[in-house]
């Protein structure tokens, strides 16, 4: 998040989803834990970020800022996340609303099949998934926020 937050255009950066709930035990879909019943913590795949960002003409620093921030959580503690395991979800300040994710390509578009889904790129930077509807309220449950502009010094 202090990575992100220097940004002058980041105005909150919170962590949601299974990195931001309490660690809990599960019965995996692993055919041999599944059948004997054993349960083992819950294994993170990615990192879910909500970043509300007011100019969406930056997002390319915005991707640099989370390759920083990954590389520095390498250098610092040893722990290894790949930039395209953080899901950076792109929110409106003002209203909550879902704007798209940060994408992990380093050029828009980059001409891949996912680059055609509609709207996909008309923001550079701003990833579009088709059929997906983000429902932030719904995905807030168990949230860490990680920075917040003060916003009476904004």
């Amino acid at each position: 998040a202090a990575a992100v937050g220097v940004l002058p255009e980041v105005e909150k950066v919170a962590l949601f989803g299974s990195v931001g709930r309490p660690l809990e035990k599960e019965v995996p879909r692993f055919r041999k834990f599944r059948r004997a019943g054993i349960e083992i913590w819950h294994e993170c795949k990615d990192v879910d970020l909500a970043v509300w960002v007011s100019n969406l003409g930056r997002l390319k620093a915005l991707q640099k800022a989370r390759s920083r921030a990954v590389g520095e959580l390498l250098a610092s503690q040893n722990i290894g996340v790949a930039h395209h395991q953080v899901d950076v979800f792109v929110l409106e300040p003002s209203t909550d609303r879902y704007l798209g994710r940060l994408c992990c390509f380093g050029k828009c578009p980059k001409g891949k099949e996912e680059c055609r889904v509609a709207g996909c790129g008309a923001t550079p930077f701003l990833r579009r998934h088709e059929g997906f509807a983000f429902d932030w309220p719904a995905a807030s449950q168990d949230v860490v926020v990680l920075y917040e502009t003060d916003s009476r010094h904004a």
